[in-house]
């Protein structure tokens, strides 16, 4: 997992070849103003989703993790917590529903928690189970998909 600002993004260009591309999407002037909904870039390669959703507790949550995708987590309102666990960590089996590709769901608790503030963004890799969305408030951000094969 890595946490850090929109400022720092070119750090991590090299990590895939989709996330230059990835990080400039973030940089679009009319990115605070983009309607929910899925944005292709290089098709299912790499594709943005747009939202704007009330958070929930922890109570609500299930630890996530993906086989394909790279998740860029992009927070342009609110304050997002986000819990983190290594998947090589978790005991319990996964919970896989069919109407979600690639979505891998753990009935256990993250390990530690990083609060994401605006104009901040977390990466989760395949080996990082992650529970987003935990806030009191309306949180509106992106999450880029980067595909891990190519």
């Amino acid at each position: 997992m890595i946490l850090d600002v929109l400022e720092h993004a070119a750090r991590y260009e090299a990590l895939s070849p989709y996330f230059a591309e990835a990080f400039a999407f973030l940089r679009r002037e009319d990115l605070h103003d983009l309607p929910d909904g899925q944005y292709e870039i290089q098709g299912r390669k790499l594709f943005a989703t747009v939202v704007h959703q009330q958070g929930k507790s922890v109570d609500e949550a299930k630890l996530e993790a993906h086989d394909e995708y790279v998740d860029i987590q992009f927070v342009m309102k609110g304050n997002e917590r986000m819990g983190w666990k290594s998947r090589g960590d978790i005991s319990v089996p996964a919970e896989k529903p069919e109407e979600y590709p690639d979505v891998y769901f753990y009935d256990e608790p993250p390990v530690s928690w990083n609060t994401v503030l605006p104009g901040s963004f977390a990466i989760f890799f395949p080996e990082d189970a992650h529970m987003p969305m935990i806030s009191d408030d309306e949180i509106h951000k992106v999450i880029l998909k980067v595909a891990v094969n190519l």
